[in-house]
C-alpha cells in the first residue's frame, strides 16, 4: 500500500510539473533566482569576468590613473564603476560594454543588480544593462526632471521620476516609458521577479518584462 501511494504521489507531481508528453517544464522567466555564475576579478590594471556557465573569460584594461570605485555581480550580470566610466558584462559576452561619464555628470556610487538586469542612476541619466542582449541602454533626464525611485527585480528594473516611469526589460530589450499626469503623485514603487507596480494617487501602473508593456488600473477616488 505504501509503495502504491508513493507511485501515485510521483505520478501526480509529474502531471502538475509536466507539459505535453510528460516532460517537466522549466520555470518561467524570472520565476526563481538564478545561480551566480559570473565573477569579476581585478588583477593589477585589468578586469576579468569569469563566466562559470560558459567557461569563458572577458577582460578589459583600466586606463592610466583609473580607479575602481565599486564592483558587483549577480546571476548572469556584472558591473564595475570607476571614476571615469561604467563597465558591464554578462554571461556569454565576448567583451565588456562601457559608457563614459559626461561633463559635469555626478559619479554613480553604486548599482542595483538583478539576475538578468542592472541599473545605474546618475545626476543626468538612467543607465540600464540588459543581460539578455549584453547591451547598455541610456536615457537622459529632461531639464529639471527629478528622480523619485529606482528598483530592480530578478528580470526587471524601473526608474520613476516626477514625469514618467521607465521599465527595463531583458526580454523585450530597452527602456519602455509610461508618462505621469500633471500633479500625479507617486506613492509606492515595487519590483518583483519580472514585473513592476507603480502606485500613484490616481492609478496603478504595471510593467511586464516579458512583453515590455505598461498597463494601468484607475483607482476609485470616490470610495
Amino acid at each position: 500500500m505504501r509503495k502504491r501511494r508513493s507511485i501515485l504521489a510521483l505520478t501526480l507531481l509529474l502531471g502538475v510539473a509536466g507539459g505535453a508528453g510528460g516532460q517537466i517544464l522549466a520555470p518561467p522567466l524570472g520565476e526563481v533566482p538564478l545561480a551566480d555564475v559570473l565573477e569579476i576579478l581585478q588583477l593589477e590594471r585589468e578586469l576579468i569576468a569569469v563566466d562559470g556557465a560558459r567557461g569563458a573569460q572577458a577582460s578589459v584594461a583600466l586606463h592610466l590613473g583609473e580607479r575602481v570605485l565599486w564592483s558587483g555581480s549577480r546571476g548572469r550580470v556584472g558591473l564595475v564603476l570607476t571614476d571615469q566610466r561604467i563597465l558591464a558584462v554578462a554571461v556569454g559576452s565576448a567583451a565588456w560594454q562601457e559608457t563614459r561619464y559626461q561633463r559635469s555628470e555626478q559619479l554613480a556610487e553604486d548599482a542595483l543588480l538583478g539576475d538578468r538586469v542592472a541599473l545605474i542612476v546618475t545626476s543626468s541619466r538612467a543607465i540600464g544593462f540588459d543581460g539578455g542582449s549584453g547591451n547598455l541602454i541610456e536615457l537622459r533626464f529632461g531639464p529639471g526632471e527629478t528622480l523619485v525611485s529606482a528598483r530592480v527585480g530578478e528580470s526587471v528594473a524601473v526608474v520613476v521620476t516626477d514625469r514618467r516611469a521607465l521599465g527595463l526589460s531583458p526580454s523585450a530589450g530597452g527602456f519602455f516609458e509610461s508618462r505621469l499626469q500633471a500633479r500625479e503623485r507617486v506613492e509606492q514603487v515595487s519590483a518583483r521577479a519580472n514585473f513592476v507596480t507603480v502606485t500613484t494617487d490616481r492609478r496603478v501602473l504595471i510593467f511586464r518584462a516579458p512583453s515590455g508593456s505598461w498597463s494601468e488600473r484607475r483607482l476609485d477616488l470616490d470610495s
